[in-house]
């Protein structure tokens, strides 16, 4: 018998790196991707993830809800999850449903999720984020796992559960963990866009050799990051788009920064010119594997650049 239910919202790299790692330790999953691709589904059928037809379904049946999602749906799936608990199929159940977002969302965002369940005495809503990449079975039969820092007034009841997924909840302010995962996010993906321009106008130059040279002699880690930043940087920058807004949205609001000073707008134009005006925008994880390099990313940032200022012109 699973030792619990959990819905998960949806099944990507991370949702199905979770998924993988609690069927692993006897806990049930379940999704709705009625709404999503047959490739999806299949995914979702080989990984021995249970489909159901509705986000009703999915609420009756679990005891916890994680909503994984690109940032831009992280509301509007916490909207799903509150119109289909006022069903009233939902009331009769014996126990809360715990409703997980762990999208990379800002605080502020975080706030207005929790306000759709105010008046929903039957779902405890936990704050949360993801740190790392996905759960990865390792050779020696361990998991590699994220960490998931968690926050509200509300907290896993399973202890168990809470080990298995690398939780530790920080506090009881819903936003606290939404806004770690933003400061964290905006070290790491910050830097990659900075990486981004650098290497991007080095190559223009003809002098990238020489900056690559130069950060050999004088600051080696700092080339191993960007270059690893670069490299897998491309199958993501769609994604990178809305959550570079909500960290902007998190400094403003919650670190009391101005528009001005507000430069992840800024980068979240980098991102969005890498996935909308360059051939990058095509590259899939498993064409990443195939080895795309540091100079790649900026020629082919180069050649983007080139394409945009001929229409321009």
């Amino acid at each position: 018998m699973a030792l619990a239910t959990l819905g998960i919202i949806s099944i990507g790299d991370m949702g199905l790196g979770i998924a993988r790692l609690a069927i692993a330790n006897n806990y049930k999953v379940i999704t709705n991707a009625s709404d999503r691709s047959q490739a999806t589904q299949d995914r979702a059928k080989r990984n021995s993830i249970a489909l159901v037809d509705t986000d009703i379904d999915l609420c009756n049946q679990a005891d916890y809800v994680l909503s994984i999602v690109p940032p831009r749906d992280a509301i509007a799936t916490a909207q799903r999850i509150a119109k289909a608990v006022s069903h009233t199929n939902f009331n009769s159940r014996p126990n809360p449903l715990y409703f997980l977002d762990l999208n990379a969302i800002s605080p502020k965002s975080s706030r207005e999720i929790d306000s759709l369940f105010t008046h929903t005495p039957q779902i405890h809503f936990i704050d949360g984020g993801i740190i790392g990449g996905p759960p990865s079975l390792k050779q020696d039969g361990t998991w590699s796992k994220p960490s998931i820092p968690l926050s509200g007034p509300h907290t896993l009841p399973s202890t168990h559960l809470a080990t298995l997924l690398n939780t530790r909840h920080i506090n009881s302010t819903i936003g606290s963990a939404t806004g770690l995962k933003m400061c964290f996010a905006s070290l790491s993906k910050g830097f990659t866009a900075l990486a981004i321009q650098s290497f991007t106008t080095a190559q223009n130059l003809g002098v990238l050799d020489e900056l690559r040279t130069h950060l050999d002699e004088y600051a080696p880690s700092t080339r191993t990051k960007a270059e690893k930043g670069l490299t897998g940087m491309p199958p993501k920058a769609y994604r990178w788009v809305a959550e570079m807004e909500e960290i902007a949205e998190t400094f403003e609001a919650d670190g009391g920064f101005n528009d001005a000073e507000s430069i992840f707008r800024s980068v979240a134009r980098v991102y969005e010119f890498v996935a909308d005006g360059t051939e990058l925008g095509k590259e899939t994880v498993e064409g990443r594997k195939r080895g795309l390099t540091a100079e790649d990313v900026a020629v082919l940032m180069r050649e983007g650049a080139e394409k945009r200022k001929v229409k321009t012109d």
